[in-house]
């Protein structure tokens, strides 16, 4: 029997992030070898996931970031099932190093930001994922990875880590694009303009305008006609360039964006919300 030490375990702990009795139990089980004992830990955190597949893991963080030049950003959200896990700090650090993880990989979806390496070592993102699921003891998944290419890309986190956004612009937006990004979190909007609104979205709504209007007592022509007033109205809400700006309502997004710059619009926008 090999003799278990301190260092040996502190060394599986910086290692996997396991509890010091677990790695300690670890090590015992594998007779203080290393790398039979990450393997129990991975293999025990396989089987609490197995466990907890059908839980409702609706906690969590979203994560927003940019690389050092601006041109890139991804969005990430980490979920857990309690508030408690995610308020903790390695889950928050975790959360951050598979952005870190995104950014580096340029990854644009769950899966592609799954199969990339955590490590270096031949850890997946996705076997890390389960090693932490057994590490905290309750469900942990990626339910989203986006990302946005742009001139300039600027990242929004709101405090608490429930909401971010990303916004790309065609040239440096610096404090007009954080600005810009808050709005995206603060409203919500569908798409960039009028002209990037799905066919699905406008014939939708077209239809509950027209309906509204035959209910309201009005004949099917001039429904006709009030469907597609209440259209430049929906426009006007859920575009976010021509959505009021939330600090001046008296000027749209698109305004603001060309008073501070005539060549400074907006190319897309990503956001996520843990309540969506």
């Amino acid at each position: 029997m090999s003799t278990i030490t301190a260092s040996l375990v502190n060394e599986l702990r910086k290692k996997t992030g396991a509890g010091m009795m677990d790695c300690k139990n670890a090590l015992v089980e594998a007779n203080g070898d290393m790398e039979v004992a990450v393997d129990l830990l991975r293999k025990k955190g396989q089987k609490v996931a197995a466990k907890r597949g059908d839980r409702d893991a609706s906690e969590g963080l979203v994560i927003a970031k940019t690389t050092a030049d601006g041109k890139l950003g991804v969005l990430l959200c980490l979920n857990c099932e309690t508030d408690f896990v995610a308020k903790n700090e390695d889950f928050g650090q975790f959360a951050n190093k598979l952005a870190d993880i995104a950014i580096a990989n340029n990854a644009n979806s769950v899966d592609d930001l799954k199969s990339k390496s955590y490590d270096g070592n031949g850890l997946s993102v996705a076997d890390k994922i389960t090693e932490q699921t057994g590490v905290i003891g309750e469900k942990i998944d990626i339910s989203a990875c986006q990302s946005i290419e742009a001139a300039n890309v600027v990242a929004y986190n709101h405090p608490g880590n429930q909401i971010a956004t990303l916004v790309g612009f065609t040239k440096e937006a610096q404090e007009a694009g954080r600005q810009v990004a808050m709005q995206v979190a603060a409203m919500a909007p569908i798409s960039v303009d009028e002209s990037s609104v799905p066919a699905e979205v406008i014939e939708k709504e077209l239809e509950i305008g027209k309906e509204l209007a035959i209910q309201e007592g009005k004949p099917a022509d001039l429904a006709e006609k009030i469907a597609h007033g209440r259209l430049k109205k929906f426009y006007k809400e859920s575009t976010l360039l021509n959505q009021a700006f939330v600090r001046d309502n008296k000027k749209s997004v698109k305004q603001f964006l060309q008073e501070t710059d005539g060549e400074l619009t907006v190319t897309d926008f990503k956001r996520l919300s843990l309540s969506i």
